[in-house]
């Protein structure tokens, strides 16, 4: 197996121990004659490009706070392994377009999303907010009219069909939903190895379904394509998660059916964040929020560590790589 020349390791001490726990990091040390690291944390913008230019790397492991790469890239530059999401604070889609080799963590992910979907799934079901804040703030204990409501048999529509969509599909096998999927991807086949049924307008997922997540990818055509009007097809005691793009809906609407208090909201994500803290879906008992949470978990962030090594190790060997970041998916991400 070849190697690479040199590999500059861009990531936080606390990300390194994260994301490439173990003999992970040790790994990605050995695939290299010539290693630095440089810890963005502690040092600034201006000492990065520095080190580019003196060091030259052929590959570059980034993370979350990685700094911009100057326009003109080091000429041994060849990869950059990504270990978290988007890339966009770290480079613009010109150094894509222009050859540069770029992964991320891509689906590796998913299955912990999803995870966190039917988390606010059952939350939302269950009242967990409302009796959170009830007990804490209030003392209060259940009275016999105490409502709230279970997932098994209920009636889920996805919006989106991605790598979490789908492992949120077999998150949800054991509670013996029946699960309806608007995405221009789902077709009869998919239909039965999936066992899910296809529905062609958002109309039609709002008002077939007790539980709507919204896992849609975030494009021109998907921007506030969740609108109050189709909130408001929701029956009372319904429930709609969003773990996927804060942007996707249309939130001035979700506040206002969410004030409402007939229909329950679990939500990662937000048109703008950090969420404001006298944003008005703070403190209502129906709503069910994290702070863009959904995943990776901190104990799971060595799955995508270990993405990146398989990527590296392919990148060494000349083998196709996984979850490569093209123009357009660039353009998808946030």
């Amino acid at each position: 197996m070849a190697k690479p020349a040199s590999l500059l390791l861009a990531l936080t001490p606390l990300d390194a121990r994260e994301f490439l726990p173990g003999d992970l990091q040790a790994e990605v040390r050995a695939l290299t004659p010539t290693y630095a690291e440089f810890d963005p944390a502690t040092q600034s913008a201006a000492a990065f490009a520095k080190l580019l230019h003196e060091f030259n790397p052929e590959v570059i492991v980034s993370g979350w706070r990685a700094p911009s790469l100057p326009a003109k890239l080091p000429p041994a530059l060849r990869y950059v392994c990504h270990v978290t999401g988007t890339v966009r604070s770290m480079m613009t889609r010109r150094h894509i377009e222009e050859g540069l080799l770029v992964t991320n963590w891509g689906g590796s992910i998913a299955r912990v999303v999803a995870e966190g979907a039917l988390m606010h799934i059952l939350a939302s079901l269950r009242r967990a907010t409302h009796w959170a804040l009830a007990m804490h703030r209030d003392g209060a204990w259940k009275t016999r009219e105490a409502e709230t409501a279970s997932l098994f048999g209920r009636r889920v529509g996805i919006h989106g069909f991605g790598r979490v969509s789908r492992e949120l599909i077999g998150l949800l096998a054991p509670f013996g939903v029946h699960i309806s999927v608007l995405a221009p991807d789902v077709d009869p086949a998919s239909e039965r190895a999936f066992c899910i049924r296809r529905v062609d307008t958002l109309e039609a997922l709002f008002s077939e379904n007790d539980i709507v997540v919204e896992l849609a990818p975030l494009n021109p055509q998907t921007q506030g394509i969740i609108t109050e009007g189709l909130l408001r097809l929701l029956r009372p005691g319904s429930v709609f998660v969003n773990t996927g793009r804060g942007l996707v809906v249309d939130e001035a609407g979700l506040v206002r059916v969410a004030r409402e208090g007939k229909v329950f909201f679990g939500l990662d994500v937000f048109a703008v964040e950090p969420l404001a803290a006298d944003h008005p879906l703070r403190g209502l008992a129906n709503v069910t929020l994290t702070p863009h949470l959904s995943g990776p978990t901190t104990d799971r962030r060595r799955d995508a560590g270990a993405h990146a090594v398989r990527n590296l190790r392919a990148y060494a060997a000349g083998t196709p790589l996984e979850a490569v970041v093209t123009p357009a998916l660039y353009d998808l991400s946030s």
